[in-house]
């Protein structure tokens, strides 16, 4: 009955090169709603932390939670299309609330909607979360929602004598993925970086999440058009509910008749007889064993997320000065979609052909643990570039340690002895570099013991030397610990100068800066910004300097400086950290690797859930599969939480460590699973008579689904194998 209801939805769709003109609708609607999504969650940590202030760990937090509650809803999404509305009403429905969520969201980052005083900040902040967050959560819902429908309802467009097509499609679907989030990683940054407002011109939020909803509502209409192409599965009832009573049954009926005296069953599945139609248990065994598959899956995403996090953190301590062009670190996450576009088709048309004429049965579950293991090498490539990029690192203090650099403001050299260390600094002149302490030292300048130093465990320190009316004496100024964020270069000023002072770079403002006085630190991106420096009476200096990635500088102003043509000659720098050495083109192998990894695990899987599923549960695998998304990036989260290793290369080991022992443990699982043709064991269940079925349950077990008689000859073994759909791994 299921079967003639089937055909009854299908209808001979027009065909363009063999293919059906539908599936183009559902390609250029994926591609609109990648870009929404991935242009959206481009800008959204830095939405985070610049307009709604949230710290970089909340802001880090919130923002995985929110990609793993992405993953999580395609449950939700696909017990709605196989239980209630079916794929098409439940795609069209949640790209409603997908796009109401992305407007919210673009409403929520306008601040002139609470800005009441017009001071360019919003004077109820919570207004704004709270629309983020309803944003956020409408978003996650649709998006989430509709991600294993849109899939397997491409999938449902190809007849069953269309495999090398339907293959072909779930590529090109990945390529339309992969081709929205690359142009919206670049394009939605730019489109941040204007600047827009009625009362105050700030970056444009609005512009950067606005163009992303409105691709949204293009996709929905897209989508729509097609509507009278589709091929519409109508849904099967409540599917899912179905499954779990009957699994939950089926375990209860084992459990009560546990006892010896009772025949043993072939599968734990088969408790459930007394109850349930034998198709229905045929048909949760098929999930059953896929689903089982996918426990090990999780850790290949756990590797992949951290091309966002970690990779990226690793970008911003190297050089991205590629002559032509200056590429930021957040940038080089473009690289994956990049390679994507170019590798699924070489690998499609290319490697894939050539693996089959030299007779390599390369199928779907070995192509997994490739996958795999090239995400592990991608690891163990970061690990190798990480310990090049260590010796380049400044040694910054441990919790039990302080550090301090001397600068003389002294028009003369002075003789200094910090604790052990005894060193001359000549005129308006800093120390090459820091000295560690773990306890106060005394400090002697000339021959003049001046008071304890005491510093503060875990800070770096200025300690500038000045001089008032023929005495000495010391100001204690706290420096940076780390390396300045996304590569950009920390830049502060010591005004030496006989009065205030108030300096300027590009749109950021020092402020006023008083004589002998430290300056906030601003960062400052790659090439030669102008520094603008004034004073009291208006006179002006044009200072500029040549930055590259990731460094710091204290700028001295010294006494003898004098506004003019020449006055940057005057201005002194002191190097606090040394700038990026190591070259950012050294991550595109691991990006390589994991690339590669990524095009025969992700579109592999895509094709060997739906292949694998029952008719009237497609939906509810693929939603399995994306589910072992989420659950990487909560891996992530937890690893991050409690991670103790002090080494980045050492976690990067253990990671890919745990990737190729999860490898080892799915290429066993594989070996012993079955590959099946669920439409053909559901056939043998269709328009049987009740001692019909009966007479050839064993048939199917045997021979079409679940090969469990551990007891049957070798030689009946390969006789059946003939005479079965399955390929063994």
């Amino acid at each position: 009955m299921a079967d003639k209801e089937k055909k009854k939805s299908q209808k001979k769709s027009a065909t363009v090169f063999g293919y059906p003109v539908s599936i183009f609708f559902i390609v250029v609607n994926e591609f609109c709603e990648r870009f929404s999504y991935y242009g959206m969650r481009a800008i959204l940590v830095l939405y985070f932390k610049n307009f709604l202030r949230w710290d970089e760990n909340l802001s880090t937090t919130i923002y995985h939670t929110f990609a793993a509650f992405c993953y999580l809803t395609p449950i939700l999404g696909a017990i709605i299309a196989d239980s209630w509305l079916g794929k098409f009403k439940t795609i069209i429905y949640l790209s409603i609330i997908y796009a109401v969520g992305q407007v919210t969201l673009a409403v929520s980052s306008i601040h002139d909607i609470t800005d009441g005083n017009k001071d360019g900040k919003p004077d109820t902040m919570a207004v704004h979360i709270a629309l983020s967050m309803v944003g956020l959560l409408l978003i996650a819902l649709g998006t989430g929602g509709i991600k294993p429908c849109v899939a397997a309802f491409g999938g449902d467009q190809f007849n069953e004598d269309q495999e090398k097509q339907r293959g072909t499609f779930f590529s090109i679907f990945y390529l339309s993925i992969n081709a929205g989030s690359l142009l919206s990683t670049i394009i939605t940054p730019i489109l941040k970086a204007q600047t827009c407002g009625i009362h105050t011109q700030q970056d444009c939020y609005p512009l950067a999440f606005g163009v992303p909803a409105a691709l949204m509502a293009v996709a929905l209409i897209v989508f729509i058009l097609g509507s009278r192409m589709y091929n519409k599965t109508a849904p099967s009832g409540n599917i899912l509910v179905k499954v779990c009573k009957c699994i939950f049954f089926a375990v209860k009926n084992r459990f009560q008749h546990r006892s010896s005296r009772y025949p043993r069953r072939e599968h734990w599945m088969d408790w459930a007889e007394e109850k349930y139609d034998k198709l229905l248990i045929a048909q949760v065994k098929m999930v059953l064993k896929v689903l089982f598959l996918y426990i090990p899956l999780p850790m290949f995403w756990a590797l992949f997320e951290q091309q966002g996090s970690r990779w990226t953190f690793q970008a911003t301590t190297m050089d991205g000065n590629f002559g032509l062009i200056i590429i930021q670190p957040e940038h080089m996450q473009t690289v994956n979609p990049i390679l994507i576009l170019i590798m699924v088709p070489v690998v499609d048309l290319i490697v894939y052909p050539l693996i089959a004429k030299c007779k390599i049965n390369f199928t779907p579950l070995r192509k997994i643990t490739v996958g795999m293991f090239l995400a592990a090498l991608a690891f163990v490539a970061a690990a190798l570039v990480q310990l090049q990029i260590d010796p380049t690192l400044p040694s910054f203090p441990s919790s039990t340690e302080q550090q301090a650099k001397f600068i003389n403001m002294v028009n003369r050299p002075i003789n200094i002895v910090a604790g052990n260390n005894n060193f001359t600094l000549s005129a308006f002149e800093g120390g090459p570099d820091y000295f560690t302490y773990t306890d106060p030292f005394n400090l002697t300048i000339d021959s003049v013991s001046n008071e304890p130093i005491n510093l503060t465990a875990g800070t770096r320190n200025t300690i500038v030397i000045v001089e008032e009316e023929s005495f000495m004496s010391s100001i204690r100024f706290n420096d940076i610990a780390e390396k300045p964020d996304k590569g950009a270069n920390a830049i502060r000023f010591f005004n030496g100068f006989r009065s205030t002072l108030n300096i300027k770079v590009g749109q950021q403002e020092y402020g006023n800066i008083t004589a002998n006085n430290m300056s906030i630190y601003v960062n400052v991106s790659h090439g030669m910004p102008e520094f603008i420096i004034r004073n009291i009476d208006e006179n002006t200096c044009i200072f500029s300097r040549n930055f590259s990635f990731g460094s710091s500088y204290t700028f001295i102003i010294p006494p003898i400086f004098a506004f003019g043509e020449n006055c940057g000659q005057h201005i002194k720098e002191v190097e606090d950290i040394k700038p990026n050495s190591f070259h950012m083109a050294w991550q595109i192998p691991q990006y390589f690797l994991m690339t590669s990894g990524e095009v025969v695990f992700s579109v592999t899987g895509l094709e060997f859930s739906y292949s694998q599923a029952p008719s009237n549960m497609k939906a509810v695998l693929q939603a399995g599969w994306l589910l072992s998304v989420a659950v990487g990036n909560i891996i992530v989260l937890i690893v991050a939480g409690v991670s103790t290793i002090p080494a980045q290369w050492a976690e990067y080991i253990l990671f890919a460590s745990l990737l190729v022992f999860v490898c080892i443990v799915f290429a066993i699982m594989a070996y012993f699973y079955t590959y099946i043709d669920p439409a053909s064991i559901e056939a043998l269940f269709v328009n049987l008579e009740p001692e019909d079925k009966k007479k050839n349950l064993e048939m199917t077990k045997t021979d079409m689904v679940e090969n469990h008689n551990e007891k049957r000859k070798i030689s009946d073994t390969r006789s059946n194998e003939d005479k079965s759909l399955q390929t063994n791994f």
